[in-house]
């Protein structure tokens, strides 16, 4: 299974929390009204330039061992090489706000409007997360239509350039799903183009194989220990 996913503006809207969050603003503080007018007039302009484009591609676990060997540079040992082949089901993603949205946070910063570009940026890779996590449904949907999944399965996302996965895994992925079909390139530094567009592995199994300790020799090295808050809520589901 390799399809194109029909995404529209209302599916990127991003947990108003999510957006903030890049902005250093914790859950639950208190907001200035300034800051609530920013918000909402970047997370109107990201809605009315958005293209959202997603594709999802079903993978064996054999493709994907060569996926994700890549070019050889992974760390020794890292989650998804722990993970996958307790999995499931396995698929490869790809998901883009499109141009326009990098453009206009480009457009807003030679403006000299700084404020707004910057929120706009937040709420921009916000919504490109939030178009990740319906890339995860759908895939869950596709198997339960067939038949194929159970209410106990879960899915989580995984991506290069995180947990050990170096980004240069891009290149086998994006030769297996092709994004190109949905205008995602991948530049010489393997950063994709349009830059708020986000790709990986989906992996679909039990709760408790996504449940790993962040005990890598990586882990200490991340700033953001993203990954304790999707798996937290992966596992309270």
């Amino acid at each position: 299974m390799t399809e194109i996913i029909t995404l529209s503006s209302a599916d990127l809207v991003p947990a108003r929390d999510a957006a903030l969050k890049n902005q250093g603003i914790p859950a639950g503080a208190a907001v200035p009204p300034g800051v609530e007018v920013l918000y909402a007039r970047a997370l109107g302009l990201c809605s009315e330039v958005a293209a959202p484009a997603g594709m999802l591609g079903e993978i064996s676990k054999p493709d994907f061992a060569v996926v994700y060997q890549g070019e050889g540079r992974n760390e020794p040992k890292t989650p998804v090489g722990d993970i996958f082949d307790r999995a499931d089901h396995l698929a490869l993603f790809a998901v883009t706000l499109g141009q326009q949205v990098t453009r206009e946070i480009a457009e807003r910063f030679r403006a000299n409007d700084f404020a707004l570009g910057s929120m706009l940026d937040s709420v921009a890779s916000a919504a490109a997360d939030r178009l990740a996590e319906l890339a995860e449904r759908r895939f869950l949907a596709f198997l339960s239509e067939r038949g194929k999944s159970s209410p106990a399965l879960r899915a989580l996302r995984y991506s290069p350039g995180y947990c050990g996965w170096h980004i240069s895994g891009q290149r086998r992925l994006f030769e297996f799903l092709n994004p190109g079909r949905i205008g995602i390139s991948l530049r010489a530094s393997f950063l994709m183009e349009p830059l708020k567009s986000v790709s990986g592995v989906i992996i679909v199994g039990q709760p408790e194989i996504h449940d790993f300790q962040n005990t890598y020799p990586f882990c200490s090295r991340c700033e953001t220990r993203g990954c304790r808050e999707r798996i937290q809520a992966l596992l309270e589901k």
